[in-house]
């Protein structure tokens, strides 16, 4: 167990830290938006009209994305609905709506494949990463992304050694649904109330006070226009601000 100090804030008998990836280890708002206005774009050549709207319930803003907006924090399965919402409020039957945003959500993709090229790691991350997992704390990611995805990002970087524990949403349940942090301690075979949760934004800070853990750290270097949130228990700017002794 370690003890890790964050400004003027310290948690103590640490055993594990579950990370959020994007925006959190990966740079991922230029991405995000790039992605968010091509399916918009695509989209709305099959209904017109749509475009507008769906960018802001996205949360892309003209020079920056909501990072505690849909495309930011939501599931790819979320993300999906609620552009099919617009596609049945224009009219469309339900089920033509979700074919037709799988559709178009598949085609987008094609023009950022693969993902982790376009996601690099953060500025010191990967130091952080390592002097976490060499002082023996067991290190864990959970994000909204796909499985697929965070295995990539973990293989392209060669982070897997590092990690005891790595998931996506691959289903209906998503952040802040607490079984997920849950889950993710029970596969590290760390106690939640062991555990730090390091996320950038409001649904990691509610998942993790939901499931009892030790700390909620937010961070906020991820983004160009980060929004605070009253749900974490420290938030920091820059890795540097967090340190840790036996």
């Amino acid at each position: 167990m370690a003890t890790i100090h964050c400004l003027d804030h310290t948690f103590t008998n640490i055993e594990a830290i579950v990370f959020d990836k994007d925006g959190t280890l990966a740079d991922v708002e230029s991405f995000l938006m790039s992605l968010g206005q091509k399916c918009s774009s695509v989209l709305e050549a099959k209904v017109p009209g749509v475009q507008a709207p769906l960018l802001r319930a996205f949360g892309i803003e003209e020079t920056h994305l909501n990072p505690a907006g849909l495309l930011a924090v939501g599931s790819r399965y979320e993300n999906k609905i609620a552009a099919a919402a617009y596609v049945a409020a224009a009219g469309r039957n339900w089920l033509e709506a979700l074919e037709m945003v799988e559709s178009t959500f598949n085609e987008a993709d094609t023009y950022f494949i693969p993902k982790a090229e376009h996601t690099p790691l953060l500025a010191n991350s990967l130091e952080t990463l390592n002097t976490l997992s060499k002082a023996g704390l067991k290190l864990g990611i959970l994000s909204a992304d796909s499985s697929d995805n965070v295995q990539e990002f973990l293989a392209t970087y060669h982070l897997q050694a590092l990690f005891q524990a790595a998931q996506g949403v691959d289903g209906t349940i998503s952040k802040p649904d607490p079984s997920l942090f849950i889950d993710i301690c029970a596969q590290m075979e760390a106690p939640p109330n062991r555990t730090l949760m390091i996320g950038d934004a409001p649904v990691d800070m509610k998942m993790a006070k939901s499931a009892d853990a030790a700390g909620c750290i937010f961070v906020t270097w991820g983004w160009h226009a980060p929004i605070p949130t009253h749900l974490a228990d420290i938030s920091l700017n820059s890795w540097q601000q967090l340190t840790i002794s036996p």
